[in-house]
């Protein structure tokens, strides 16, 4: 394993608050979609790569759990774990934590108020279909794996349908 990507900050503004005086749930998915740009220029998928290449990756599912609100003004951390990857599939994770003031290192035992797992297919955009990894980015994808935390790999609990 190579040492961990690095932690994204961001400071949540005024606009992202929302109408019970915490942040929108549309905004956890813009942090968490600044981390995967973040992670994709760390592990060259830059734009360097997409315009070279016409290749990119694509979200094709997430699974964003909301623990706790977050106030206008909060510092934020956001770690990225990859779980995994293969021919042409990534997985991965962020975790998004408070911190004390901007680009403060996130506590050993911190509890994070948001995170997000994610599956993502390398496209090739002129195709409009998945193609393969490079052989040196899904080594460097497959060289930053992580053990999945507790909570990845869960479902949505359902509700019993009612008659």
């Amino acid at each position: 394993m190579t040492a961990p990507l690095p932690v994204l900050h961001r400071t949540v503004r005024p606009e992202w608050i929302d109408y019970n005086g915490h942040m929108s749930e549309a905004f956890y998915v813009l942090v968490f979609g600044y981390a995967t740009d973040a992670m994709m220029i760390e592990t060259g998928l830059h734009a360097g790569y997409r315009e070279s290449t016409g290749c990119s990756l694509y979200t094709v599912e997430a699974h964003i759990r909301y623990l706790d609100d977050v106030a206008d003004g909060v510092h934020l951390a956001v770690r990225t774990r990859i779980l995994g990857a293969d021919a042409k599939k990534a997985r991965f994770t962020h975790e998004l934590y408070v911190v004390e003031e901007p680009e403060a290192e996130i506590a050993p035992d911190a509890t994070p108020v948001a995170t997000t797992e994610l599956l993502a297919i390398h496209v090739d955009q002129n195709a409009g279909r998945a193609t393969p990894f490079p052989d040196t980015i899904r080594d460097h994808l497959t060289a930053l794996a992580e053990p999945a935390p507790e909570w990845a790999g869960r479902s949505i609990g359902a509700v019993p349908r009612q008659p």
